[in-house]
């Protein structure tokens, strides 16, 4: 009977929920309710906020709702900040107006108050900020940012030097140091714009002058000889010589002497040093190493502070120097923008040979 009974009336089944059937429990069930409420207020708020920000940064409501509502990964919709900053970094790598032909030079110089370098392959909406690369009331040395709404980014390997105007020259002088005065600081015009005086002076203290200017020079190897315990000091310095001395190295090494490391005779020299140290009339006068546009260097991978033997005839002699000269010859060839005084120099008591280079803007050669 009682099989019968369950046949004719079976067991009244209890409707439950599909996620139920399965396998959630009732607690369970609540737990996973409240948490998707919680997601799609999420979702909601970071939506609402989305649009205002759009619409705070001028975005046309159509545009907007097209960039909302886009597929992240569909070709056409916008590149995610993070892309655009890596593009942006790179743009500053490959940029030659301010990386140099070379791609090795690691500076900008500019005077206060000119506007930020930026190359012109530049994303939209990424802005180009400057942060003080040294912890001083007043720093010369700047590291480049990059902004692109809360997104910042810096660029690798590349600083920018603010000068100081001549105009802070008091007696000849920038605080302690003494620099001098150029040829037609005081009226007169120049045989050319070369031979202007410098816009203004790169401000080197002791922890920025270890500061890269390019792959194989830093800022110290500009500094003047002498007025040693005197801070801080001042340089000229082109990036453009930079330019020529690392496609220099990079011709050199192109011809079989790879270059690990050189060393510096001469960078920039002031007015006054230039004077004391020569003939102050002349060809002396106008010597580049006033203008920063000029370096005296050698080859010295085994760090000895010796000219290497580049030729490899087993004696350190001119003909090494010569070794130089004919890479810089053959990058003025490729560069003739980059033209100027090559010397050649042969080892004396005092050093090993080197070689001079500027970028004077007409041919030299001694």
């Amino acid at each position: 009977m009682r099989e019968q009974d369950h046949a004719l009336y079976p067991r009244q089944r209890r409707d439950v929920s599909r996620w139920e059937r399965r396998g959630l429990s009732p607690r369970a069930e609540r737990i996973f309710n409240i948490v998707s409420t919680v997601v799609l207020l999420v979702l909601a708020v970071g939506w609402v906020y989305t649009i205002r920000q759009a619409l705070v940064e001028g975005v046309r409501p159509a545009g907007l709702a097209a960039e909302v509502t886009m597929n992240p990964l569909s070709p056409e919709s916008p590149p995610p900040t993070p892309y655009l900053l890596d593009l942006a970094a790179r743009s500053f790598v490959s940029d030659t107006m301010l990386r140099g032909y070379s791609g090795a030079v690691r500076v900008a110089v500019q005077a206060p108050g000119d506007t930020v370098p930026a190359p012109d392959s530049l994303p939209a909406g990424v802005e180009v900020q400057l942060t003080p690369g040294e912890q001083e009331e007043r720093p010369g040395v700047w590291n480049v940012m990059l902004r692109m709404r809360d997104a910042i980014m810096p660029v690798p390997n590349f600083t920018v030097l603010t000068l100081t105007p001549l105009s802070e020259k008091r007696g000849g002088r920038i605080g302690s140091y003494v620099i001098g005065s150029w040829p037609y600081e005081s009226g007169g015009r120049p045989r050319s714009p070369q031979y202007a005086p410098p816009a203004g002076l790169v401000r080197v203290t002791p922890q920025n002058m270890n500061t890269p200017v390019s792959d194989h020079f830093v800022l110290a190897d500009f500094l003047t000889k002498g007025q040693r315990n005197v801070w801080p000091k001042y340089v000229a310095m082109s990036p453009r010589l930079l330019d020529k001395l690392e496609l220099t190295i990079q011709q050199l090494e192109a011809n079989g002497h790879p270059v690990e490391h050189v060393g510096v005779i001469s960078g920039f020299r002031t007015p006054s040093y230039n004077e004391g140290g020569g003939n102050p009339a002349g060809r002396g006068a106008l010597s580049r190493h006033m203008y920063g546009d000029a370096m005296d260097w050698y080859v010295d991978n085994n760090r000895d502070g010796r000219m290497d033997d580049l030729n490899g005839d087993g004696r350190v002699d001119i003909r090494d120097a010569r070794v130089i000269a004919e890479a810089a010859e053959q990058v003025e060839k490729k560069y003739p923008s980059l033209v100027g005084g090559i010397g050649v120099y042969r080892p004396t008591g005092a050093h090993s040979g080197f070689v001079h280079l500027d970028t004077r803007g007409y041919r030299a050669r001694w």
